[in-house]
């Protein structure tokens, strides 16, 4: 089955295809040279942004997989959780060929494109597994039984894991995207140069908090003004906030796996590039003797081809959308029916 995914659930404008989990193309158009100045998104610019550019992305995600327009069987599109401006931008264009073609049109929860996208590069993941999504707008642990079958063991309580590192990397004065650069100046940096401190949450051993880790920063940092004319403090600064976020995103980890007996965990979103992060989690593995499964970083960012994939198996199990298949700003993962 040929299926289109298109992705336009934030900044980037994403379409791809994908036949029987293999993926024949992923075109991303990243905004962030837009938002760099503003330091942040800015949801009506990128949802401009998408309404110019996602034709062209279109065609071009066609044109890599090698295949027209009419040879494309389904649509698969980002539904939620995302900025509603942006998600519109998708879902019309998503309506507009599945109407004008007469073929199954499919909504994806983005979180679910994040969490399977590891399938697009390995036909050998097995269920049960332990998923963990940290991105700039979420942070869940969940357990995995099965496609569409989910335990929602933890979340954030507040700041998802890749906003504390963005918003920590806009206080420390670094270009945008902050968690990008926090991740760059950190890798030979001093991680233990200054304590931070690692909550832990009275609601569950496994949801997540990390506003005060960005209060503490923002307190360091008005004590020590010194720290913009010194790249070497600011790195040592920026490794051990870094750190406290891997910390923080490990150790619920460590529980559930010591709880429920897992032999496979999935890192992915965005914050799934970082260096430090699948460091940590690598060592810890190894210690364990199970296995860790993470995207290359280009499937851990926002992407098409992991909606196509997960469009493609819900289309497999009966599962389709008519055309009142509406944005949503707020979407948590939900078992399929």
């Amino acid at each position: 089955m040929l299926v289109l995914g298109i992705e336009t659930s934030c900044d980037e404008t994403s379409a791809g295809v994908v036949s029987d989990r293999h993926l024949l193309s992923n075109v991303i158009f990243s905004q962030d040279e837009i938002h760099r100045k503003f330091g942040g998104v800015v949801p009506e610019l990128a949802g401009r942004r998408h309404i110019e550019v996602i034709t062209e992305v279109v065609n071009s995600a066609l044109e890599k997989a090698g295949v027209r327009l009419n040879e494309i069987e389904a649509v698969a599109v980002t539904q939620g959780p995302g900025l509603v401006v942006c998600l519109l931008v998708g879902l019309g264009v998503a309506k507009a060929i599945a109407f004008s073609r007469k073929i199954p049109l499919v909504g994806v929860n983005h979180l679910e494109g994040h969490l399977f996208a590891i399938f697009l590069e390995n036909k050998e993941v097995e269920f049960p597994l332990l998923g963990l999504i940290a991105s700039g707008g979420h942070t869940i642990l969940c357990l995995v039984e099965d496609w569409g079958r989910y335990q929602v063991l933890g979340q954030t309580l507040d700041d998802a894991a890749g906003e504390a590192l963005d918003k920590a990397g806009k206080l420390l004065g670094l270009d945008y995207p902050g968690g990008k650069e926090i991740d760059r100046i950190s890798r030979n940096a001093n991680s233990k140069a200054v304590s931070f401190p690692i909550a832990f949450t009275k609601q569950s051993q496994f949801d997540y908090s990390f506003s005060g880790l960005k209060t503490a920063l923002l307190h360091y940092v008005k004590n020590h003004p010194e720290l913009k004319d010194n790249p070497s403090a600011l790195a040592d600064l920026s490794a051990s906030y870094q750190e406290a976020v891997v910390q923080g995103l490990l150790g619920r980890a460590e529980k559930a796996v010591e709880r429920f007996k897992i032999e496979r965990i999935v890192l992915s979103g965005g914050v799934a590039s970082n260096f430090r992060l699948r460091e940590a989690f690598s060592e810890f593995v190894q210690k364990k003797r199970i296995k860790l499964l993470v995207p290359s970083a280009r499937l851990c960012t926002d992407n098409a081809g992991m909606i196509a994939l997960v469009g493609e198996e819900k289309l497999k199990r009966g599962i389709q959308d008519d055309f009142r298949l509406d944005a949503r700003a707020v979407l948590g993962l939900e078992n399929w029916r």
